[in-house]
């Protein structure tokens, strides 16, 4: 099976929705091949920050701050409940363009340290609330995941995967897909379209069904 992921490194729920695709995935013994696709949320976001992400909160769902600091407590026990470590309320919310960038040139060149490199670039982002827009911190990471300190940096200092970040969020916008995280399970020439963060069971029943060919060729909602 081969599991298209569309994830962004400033959106908590991709990082709780891959993680528990994954489990899912694990738990069921499917053999499956992962690809990474590129959905940048906060285009307009600097290398450096410049607002919390209670303020980035408050401004993109037009809510005060007392219900943002709620939504972010609640989203931070979700990862919690589900075992992943996660500091959100305190994440910098800086540019993911080159953590993109990085991710989808391990996914043509490692795509065996891909699903690696995200997590922990995520986990960088999300519970050490270090600044991934900055190079020194992805080329550690790149490094500490098996890719080269040379094949990193010569892709973090020049601007190499660009066209393939836009290309990626343009295919997704072109079938409907607006968020992330959202992920496409393919086999044997059926596609199962799955938008959104869902429950591990969930995740576990869609993987079943169409493991089995109960369903296939639909969108999972």
């Amino acid at each position: 099976m081969n599991i298209i992921y569309l994830i962004d490194f400033n959106c908590p729920y991709s990082y709780i929705g891959l993680e528990r695709i994954k489990k899912a995935i694990e738990n069921q013994n499917i053999n499956a091949e992962w690809e990474m696709k590129a959905f940048e949320l906060e285009s307009e976001a600097g290398k450096r920050p410049t607002i919390s992400t209670t303020e980035r909160y408050c401004e993109k769902n037009n809510v005060s701050k007392k219900e943002a600091e709620s939504k972010i407590a609640e989203i931070e026990k979700t990862a919690q409940d589900d075992g992943l470590k996660i500091n959100y309320k305190d994440m910098l919310l800086t540019s993911s363009k080159d953590a993109l960038r990085l991710s989808k040139f391990a996914q043509n060149m490692h795509p065996e340290l891909t699903l690696k490199l995200v997590e922990e670039i995520f986990y960088s982002n999300l519970v050490k609330n270090e600044n991934i827009a900055d190079i020194k911190v992805l080329t550690e990471i790149a490094i500490s995941c098996g890719i080269e300190e040379s094949e990193a940096k010569k892709i973090l200092e020049n601007n190499y995967y660009n066209i393939e970040c836009f290309l990626d969020m343009e295919e997704a916008l072109s079938h409907g897909i607006s968020a992330t995280p959202c992920f496409i399970l393919e086999k044997d020439g059926g596609r199962l379209i799955i938008p959104g963060v869902f429950s591990y069971e969930e995740f576990e029943i869609a993987l079943k069904d169409f493991e089995s060919g109960e369903i296939k060729d639909k969108t999972f909602i």
